[in-house]
Order: C-alpha cells, then sequence, then structure tokens
C-alpha cells in the first residue's frame, strides 16, 4: 500500500506529486522527561504552499520540523502525508519524500561532487550533479577552484566558507526531488551578499514543494502562505501576515522586535 496508488514510490521520487502536511493534536515529550516540548499542536500545509513557522528560542519549532522525518514519534496526535499516517508508512520511505537545509548538516572530507551527491548515490551522472550545483548558484565558487567540483572540502567543509557550504546543502537536497521540504533558515550569521545568494536558491528549491521553514528573515514570512506562531510548544497564533498584524498579538510583536530590523 504506497502513499499514492496514482503514483510509484521507488528510489527515484520526484517532486511531480505533491503532498500535504498535517499535524492533529501532537503532543510530544523526550524520554528523559515529562514536559512536553509539543503541547497539542494541530495545522494544516496544503499540497505546494509555504507555511513559516515563527517564535521564540526554545519554544519548540526545530522539534516540530524534527518529527516530520520521524527522527521522533510524537507522545499522541496523528502527522499525515495526503491524509495517510506517517507512522504506518516504512521509515525509509518517508525519509525519502523529505528534504531538510539547516545550518547543521554533514560535510565528508570528500570532493564536491560526492558531497552533493551523498544520499542520492544511485546518481551517478555528473551533469545532473552539475545542474543541481547551479540551480543551488554554487558554481560560480566552485568553477573558482583549482580542481572545480571535484575540489576535496576538508573534515565538515573547513576549506569552505558558510555561505559556500551552505548551497553544497542546498544542492543536495535539489538533487534529491523530494516533495517536503524543511528549511530552518539559518542564514543571520552569514554576511549580505552571501545571504542573498542563498536566498535566491532557496526560492528554486521551494519551487513546487510543500515547505515548511523556521523563519528568520523578513522576506520568508511575507512570501509564506501562512504562519503558525509557537510559543512553548503550542500554536498561539497563525494566518497571513497582514493578517496577523492587524491582530497586534504575539506575532506583532516579534515581528517588530525580530523581523523588521532584518529588513532588505
Amino acid at each position: 500500500d504506497f502513499l499514492f496508488k496514482d503514483s510509484i514510490i521507488s528510489d527515484s521520487v520526484t517532486i511531480n506529486k505533491k503532498i500535504s502536511i498535517e499535524f492533529k493534536n501532537v503532543k510530544f515529550s523526550y524520554p528523559s522527561t515529562n514536559k512536553l516540548v509539543i503541547n497539542d499542536v494541530s495545522f494544516f500545509a496544503n499540497q505546494g504552499s509555504t507555511l513559516a513557522i515563527v517564535g521564540r528560542s526554545g519554544s519548540g519549532k526545530t522539534t516540530i520540523l524534527d518529527l516530520i522525518p520521524r527522527l521522533y514519534e510524537p507522545s499522541s496526535g496523528q502527522i499525515l502525508f495526503n491524509n495517510k499516517q506517517i507512522s504506518s508508512m516504512n521509515l525509509s520511505q518517508v525519509r525519502k519524500l523529505v528534504s531538510y537545509v539547516g545550518q547543521d548538516f554533514t560535510l565528508f572530507n570528500d570532493t564536491i561532487l560526492n558531497n552533493i551527491a551523498y544520499g542520492e548515490l544511485n546518481i551517478s551522472d555528473v551533469n545532473d550533479i552539475t545542474l543541481a550545483a547551479q540551480q543551488a548558484n554554487a558554481m560560480d565558487f566552485i568553477n573558482k577552484l583549482n580542481n572545480g567540483i571535484n575540489t576535496i572540502v576538508g573534515e565538515k567543509g573547513v576549506l569552505l566558507s558558510g555561505g559556500q557550504r551552505q548551497r553544497i546543502a542546498i544542492a543536495r537536497a535539489i538533487l534529491k526531488k523530494s516533495p517536503i521540504l524543511l528549511l530552518d533558515e539559518a542564514t543571520s550569521a552569514l554576511d549580505t551578499e552571501s545571504e542573498r545568494v542563498i536566498q535566491k536558491s532557496i526560492n528554486i528549491l521551494s519551487k513546487n514543494r510543500t515547505t515548511i521553514v523556521i523563519a528568520h528573515r523578513l522576506s520568508t514570512i511575507l512570501n509564506a502562505d501562512s504562519i503558525i506562531v509557537i510559543d512553548d510548544g503550542k500554536i498561539i497564533e497563525a494566518g497571513k501576515h497582514d493578517q496577523l498584524i492587524n491582530n497586534k498579538g504575539a506575532y506583532y510583536d516579534l515581528y517588530h522586535s525580530q523581523f523588521s530590523l532584518n529588513n532588505e
């Protein structure tokens, strides 16, 4: 029983089929504590839409992302892809449907080519990898390296800048072609030019994918189809940007204290 009866899910997952994501009364606490990190969270992300999550540090935003590829299982409640509970799906099947880009990702002491192809070992066509790098706006710096795409990046990518490493991660996600994108858009430590280039790459990556993003930038929340505000593991507000601004509640305060400072 595949997730989609009209679409075979195989090793070569494509984004031709869009996926909705739904949380139904999800609660979660880590095994070492009884405190609920996620407390009765419910939301629906339409197929191909972008849902932005905002909230103070430690409010539970990252845990919501971690639950989607089943890095953890909810203590109670349901998470569904296209109305099918992900707990009933094969774990590898779930993870083939999901790409993640964040500040923390694994780069090996190997070539740029092999680092982009990581997780897609069946892809041996250099042209596919190069195309993914182009779409991630990575080829501009790759072409300047002595060995190009065959350059060794060093342990954990130490020979690359933060912006360059992030573009490699985006290229990896583009190559994977998953219909779901989880994005912790942690670009605040990057210089303005790198941040602008990476945002262009993210816009390409998000196209046609159902995207859930922990928003750190004003443009992300302005372009999101919907926004949820998390506080102490609960959704305290939800809606579109203009609506939430007019409410003059928690989002209004966050916007003026955090996001408006980053206005480009």
